[in-house]
């Protein structure tokens, strides 16, 4: 698919963000410049700490009252959402732009059937005058659509009768409930097992791709990165030190942090031997005075 700049769906430009802390205002993101187009399967990675999850939450505008952002703006369809009034951005909020938090089953409500509580998702930014009833059928439509298996039966069931897996793809089937252009999905599959990581994985790109929605992956996960996204961007210390198509970044890195990174990994060694620790620190960093990122 070849890019321009109508494409452009989110642009994020000098992003400077810290955290006011007891030692005075601790710096988390420190010049952050990214975009993503529209239909784009865009992977933040890096370690713990390096600033992925802070950016998305960004976005959102669903940070901390001891956040405070220095500089920088955040352009959702030619929009500065940081302009935003906090009304303003609960019509962002879940309807064009979705998230799919890293623990689904945590983040739905225990003590509603999982139907209601998509139905509530589909009736909150409906414009078209969708009965309850009407909206509870959508959502079992939709459920069908991603690879549910008896959604009738899954949509009357409440959280803690589902599996991890199950309640990551009922996460999905809720970003995906109010039609958004965008998705942020943050470590969705942290706490799956492989072959359950692999067929949430499938659910929420085939979705994204067949609708057109652009995905932000936020992962350490470097093979499912590389196997679903079409670019990346890596992140350290608050800043991204690298980005490209995800094929040639982490076959053919360009930065030691990258190159670190995958030395670190299992992937691709046949001995325990082969693997390196993580040693690389950003220069930047060792200058007198310099503030690791709290994120």
């Amino acid at each position: 698919m070849t890019r321009t700049h109508e494409n452009r769906l989110l642009e994020i430009e000098d992003l400077q963000l810290g955290f006011d802390g007891a030692q005075g205002l601790l710096p988390a993101l420190r010049g952050v410049s990214v975009h993503l187009d529209r239909g784009e399967l865009v992977a933040l990675v890096g370690q713990s700490g390096s600033g992925k999850s802070v950016t998305g939450l960004t976005v959102l505008r669903l940070l901390g009252a001891n956040a405070r952002i220095a500089k920088g703006a955040i352009r959702f369809d030619g929009q500065d959402l940081l302009s935003f009034s906090e009304r303003q951005m609960r019509g962002i909020r879940g309807g064009r732009i979705a998230m799919v938090f890293q623990n689904a089953k945590a983040s739905l409500n225990p003590i509603r059937r999982v139907g209601d509580t998509l139905a509530d998702i589909v009736l909150a930014h409906d414009t078209t005058g969708l009965s309850r009833k009407q909206a509870l059928q959508k959502v079992v439509g939709l459920m069908a659509q991603i690879g549910i298996a008896l959604p009738e039966e899954r949509a009357r069931a409440y959280p803690s009768e589902l599996s991890g897996g199950m309640c990551q793809r009922i996460g999905i089937a809720a970003a995906l409930a109010s039609d958004p252009e965008l998705i942020i999905a943050d470590e969705p599959t942290s706490a799956l097992d492989v072959t359950t990581q692999q067929l949430v994985m499938d659910t929420l790109t085939e979705a994204a791709r067949a609708r057109g929605v652009a995905v932000i992956f936020i992962t350490h996960d470097l093979a499912l990165a590389s196997e679903y996204c079409d670019r990346a961007v890596v992140m350290n210390a608050g800043r991204i030190v690298e980005e490209g198509p995800a094929d040639r970044v982490f076959t053919d890195p360009q930065h030691p942090y990258t190159r670190a990174l995958l030395d670190a990994l299992p992937y691709g060694k046949t001995d325990a031997s082969e693997l390196r620790p993580m040693t690389w620190t950003d220069p930047e960093d060792s200058a007198p005075g310099a503030e690791g990122p709290r994120s």
